[in-house]
């Protein structure tokens, strides 16, 4: 797909940077209320988005007509690829997906800004629910809610994913990661402008994709939780799910005394729009052990300027004179990767005095990197040896001659060992929670179903208070 035009290109930013254009919209539309110039500004960006891939193809039937037999032509054919896949692996061939434990990291890092506003792109028809041929939009949606469940709200599970693994919501993301998202948030923002857009867009995005399969398999494999992956295998699934929800929505939407061909037109450059941005190919290819270990660096740098004694040096320059430069961190690297014992390559990190600061019963710079970065900085110490998926947590020692366990066996043996808590409990907890409640009680008729429809946008429909109204809004009459 072609960028948007004046974008700027793939590359690693620091969130000290000015942020870019794409995540600039992102977070002024993932706010709980919208003014008129960012509503603006949203149909505009769809625009200029809808005009760049104009002239792409589209992998749509020529008619509306096809859409069952195409949809079940597409899962078949996702199944015969995965079964290729599975074979390779079980003569095997290594992950296809993350050399590493970091990679996979990265890849869940890179793709946040997307998963954290799924399903946004059908927000906006919430406020038309009770239209009968849109039931079948306004129902996936509540689905990708979880109907209120804390524990099926794709976004909130997302989170608690990113939560567990120490990985930052917030950290720097190239402009690219944010381009996909705020397409969904613009299309949730401006769905009765854009309908056929919105269908063809959810028509394309609900179609189950190899590499959803494949994820979701490695990182069980890497002992990260996969379910949110596998959640999605299941609800898109072409039965009942939203695979042909999406078809049965477009066959009941188009135009019965109008132009139907023009709402299918309008359908197909839709589905184009949820190719634009950083898929999860191009997340998965990004990944370089050396550029993000420099990365990181760069980042910690102006914070680590001026807190190391003089007499700390490398290449007869103080460290804190090296931290000064932010932009010269490539050097530093290679100073270190030079001087004799601080960086030893190919071995165990235990072998190298840099990681023995990072780790270690005396290390003297213990938690100033994120578990997120100690693992990147690990794998690219380690080389090929990572590929055996090793948290920086353990040693090789307890491992060797070891296949590492998948998630969902650990997960079952803890199951065995310990009942499982309640699902995050204290959702009550929330002064949002309490205000929305007094709100709903104190309002009703239209006053209620827009409030209602508020909690339920991407900003807050996975808070407390969103669940809760989720919860209400399936459940009205």
């Amino acid at each position: 797909m072609h960028a948007l035009a004046g974008a700027p290109r793939l590359g690693l930013v620091s969130r000290r940077s000015a942020l870019g254009p794409h995540e600039q919209l992102y977070r002024r539309l993932l706010q709980p209320h919208l003014d008129e110039q960012s509503l603006h500004d949203a149909a505009s960006y769809l625009d200029d988005n809808l005009r760049a891939v104009g002239g792409e193809p589209v992998d749509l039937p020529d008619t509306p007509a096809q859409l069952h037999e195409w949809m079940e032509d597409g899962a078949r054919d996702v199944m015969r690829r995965y079964g290729e896949y599975m074979r390779e692996r079980e003569e095997g061939a290594p992950r296809r997906f993350f050399s590493n434990r970091a990679h996979a990291l990265y890849f869940l890092r890179m793709v946040a800004p997307t998963k954290l506003v799924d399903g946004s792109w059908l927000w906006g028809l919430t406020a038309q629910a009770d239209n009968p041929r849109l039931a079948p939009l306004v129902r996936t949606y509540l689905e990708e809610l979880g109907d209120g469940d804390p524990s099926k709200n794709h976004v909130l599970l997302y989170r608690r994913l990113l939560e567990g693994l120490g990985l930052d919501q917030e950290r720097a993301a190239p402009d690219a990661a944010w381009h996909q998202g705020a397409i969904q948030l613009a299309l949730g923002c401006q769905a009765e402008r854009y309908l056929p857009e919105v269908v063809g867009f959810n028509l394309g995005y609900e179609q189950l994709p190899l590499h959803l399969l494949i994820t979701a398999y490695e990182l069980d494999e890497l002992g990260i939780d996969p379910y949110y992956f596998t959640l999605h295998v299941t609800v898109d699934n072409g039965a009942s799910g939203h695979a042909r929800q999406a078809c049965d929505a477009v066959l009941g939407l188009l135009p019965r005394y109008g132009d139907a061909d023009a709402f299918w037109n309008r359908v197909r450059e839709g589905a184009k729009l949820g190719c634009v941005g950083m898929g999860t190919n191009e997340a998965i290819a990004g990944f370089d052990p050396r550029a993000e270990v420099v990365r990181i660096l760069t980042d910690k740098a102006p914070l680590g300027a001026g807190a190391h004694a003089s007499h700390c040096r490398l290449a007869g320059r103080s460290i804190n004179d090296w931290l000064r430069e932010p932009a010269g961190m490539d050097g530093f690297l290679r100073q270190l990767e030079q001087a004799p014992g601080w960086l030893r390559l190919g071995e165990p990190p235990v072998h190298s005095r840099f990681w023995q600061l990072l780790q270690g019963e005396r290390a003297q710079m213990f938690g100033v990197f994120s578990a997120y970065e100690l693992q990147v900085i690990h794998d690219w110490i380690r080389g090929s040896e990572s590929h055996d998926g090793m948290p920086f947590t353990e040693t090789a020692a307890t491992n060797e001659g070891a296949r590492r366990p998948r998630f969902r066996a650990m997960q079952a043996r803890a199951a065995r060992a310990k009942a499982v808590a309640a699902p995050l409990p204290g959702l009550e907890l929330d002064p949002d929670l309490a205000d929305f409640k007094r709100a709903w009680a104190g309002s009703s008729g239209a006053s209620r179903h827009a409030l209602m429809v508020s909690a339920l946008g991407p900003a807050s429909h996975w808070t407390p208070a969103g669940l809760y109204a989720t919860r209400l809004f399936a459940a009205r009459g």
